[in-house]
């Protein structure tokens, strides 16, 4: 039997990225030479949002880019025969930048370091910095942590999170599903 939870509604999800967007300026004394980097498909969603805000407390536009790791994956030949390649757009040069990489949740760390090796194809950021709306404590595999999170969650291992974003799921929510 399958349960779920709501571990945060969209007001937590509201509150949780202006919350993120301030820590992010504050830790970059500003947004000077800053980017927002989101990995599919969750985390360009929540990069554009904290784009939204920073915006309305700079008026300045961040860059902001999205980044598809498929193929940067180590498992991507397990997961399918004929993985689902999407798009990177990084309309900026990433050299010397620092970029704020956007995922929705960390779990063990393979698809943010699969985004590292993405990032430095395309050269050579000042920094890389860690923005994800779910850090979960349990599971980690790569020596992975997040500068900036909407929520650390600690949960077992038969748990799952499901991030659902109005963007592509007509809601903001959070749940957990218990098996």
């Amino acid at each position: 039997m399958t349960k779920h939870s709501v571990i945060m509604t969209a007001q937590d999800i509201d509150r949780a990225l202006t919350r993120m967007a301030l820590q992010i300026m504050e830790a970059n004394h500003g947004v000077e030479n800053l980017a927002l980097v989101g990995i599919h498909t969750g985390g360009v969603f929540l990069a554009e949002r904290l784009q939204q805000i920073i915006r309305s407390h700079e008026q300045k536009d961040l860059d902001l880019g999205s980044l598809d790791i498929t193929l940067y994956r180590d498992d991507w030949s397990q997961i399918s025969q004929l993985p689902i390649v999407k798009t990177t757009d990084i309309p900026f040069t990433v050299q010397g930048r620092t970029l704020v990489l956007v995922d929705d949740v960390l779990y063990t760390g393979r698809t943010i370091r699969a985004a590292l090796d993405a990032i430095m194809d395309l050269g050579r950021p000042h920094s890389i910095q860690l923005a994800v709306l779910i850090n979960r404590k349990c599971g980690r595999e790569l020596p992975i942590q997040a500068n900036f999170a909407g929520m650390d969650l600690m949960e077992s291992q038969n748990e799952h999170v499901h991030v659902m974003l109005k963007e592509s799921n007509d809601c903001d929510e959070v749940l957990i599903e218990t098996k």
